[in-house]
């Protein structure tokens, strides 16, 4: 494993660079000083909004890339790289099938912000971890002003179980992916982090061997099959774990910090060369 041919690390949030309380570490940010002087490029990629992101890495937030909402949108500061939106029909036609998921919230993820229907304070209280900017609105199919990047459907009973077997015939035009343990994301079936990824990658001519990624769920299958160095976390999704070329330690300790010292290492000792 050669890591100091790396240019481009790109890196999951919620179950991998975010502990299980939503936050990132201290030695993070220390080490993204040295990726930083190094010259390699950061890219933060979560089915989170874009603004939801950039919260959560405020203090270096105009010095990485962002593929926000699974990879229908990329954002550098505050220029916009790429949008993949579905279809207002096509929107419209997911809103109707979602009626009949029972016990699930539906959530719009626009481009200005996401909007909900009034689901009660609990569940408010949750979006805010995720979602930065939202409306609640009285009837979704009458969000006209904005573009329809991802509907997300949480389900607390579990995604896998109750949402997904009653989405999965949409897989032959969309993208139907399990996000999360009680989410499930319906997107173009171009919007994902792989693709988002591969767009970024041949922008800045570097190649899958000069890619590192990291994640732990089913949507971040795409991103680790552009990339030899791809890591799942020990606390990853089994999927995960079969499409990762390598594992590092989970979440909760520092499993990405773990492998980008091993990296920074392994590019200073040939600088030293």
């Amino acid at each position: 494993m050669d890591l100091s041919q790396i240019k481009l690390i790109a890196t999951d949030m919620d179950g991998t660079l975010l502990n299980s309380r939503g936050e990132v570490s201290q030695s993070f940010y220390y080490l993204f000083d040295e990726l930083r002087d190094l010259g390699v490029t950061f890219v933060a990629a979560s089915g989170r909004q874009y603004y939801s992101i950039i919260h959560k890495l405020d203090a270096i937030k105009d010095d990485i890339i962002v593929i926000a909402e699974n990879g229908a949108l990329t954002m550098h500061k505050d220029k916009e790289l790429q949008t993949t939106e579905i279809d207002r029909e096509t929107y419209l036609e997911l809103l109707e099938i979602s009626k009949d998921l029972k016990g699930s919230q539906v959530i719009l993820c626009g481009r200005k912000k996401a909007y909900i229907e009034n689901y009660g304070q609990d569940f408010t209280n949750m979006l805010e971890e995720f979602y930065g900017r939202y409306d609640i609105v009285e009837d979704l199919s009458q969000v006209l002003d904005d573009q329809y990047l991802k509907i997300a459907i949480c389900n607390q009973k579990g995604s896998e179980k109750y949402l997904y077997p009653a989405l999965k015939h949409l897989e032959n035009r969309l993208k139907v992916k399990v996000s999360g343990e009680i989410w499930l994301d319906l997107s173009h079936n171009l919007a994902n982090k792989g693709y988002a990824l591969q767009q970024l990658q041949n922008s800045y001519n570097i190649s899958p061997e000069e890619t590192m990624v990291f994640g732990d769920y089913n949507n971040d299958l795409e991103m680790m099959s552009r990339a030899t160095y791809s890591f799942a976390m020990q606390n990853a999704h089994p999927n995960v774990k079969a499409a990762a070329n390598y594992t590092t330690k989970s979440n909760n300790d520092n499993g990405v910090e773990y492998m980008l010292r091993k990296m920074i290492e392994a590019k200073k000792s040939i600088r030293s060369l």
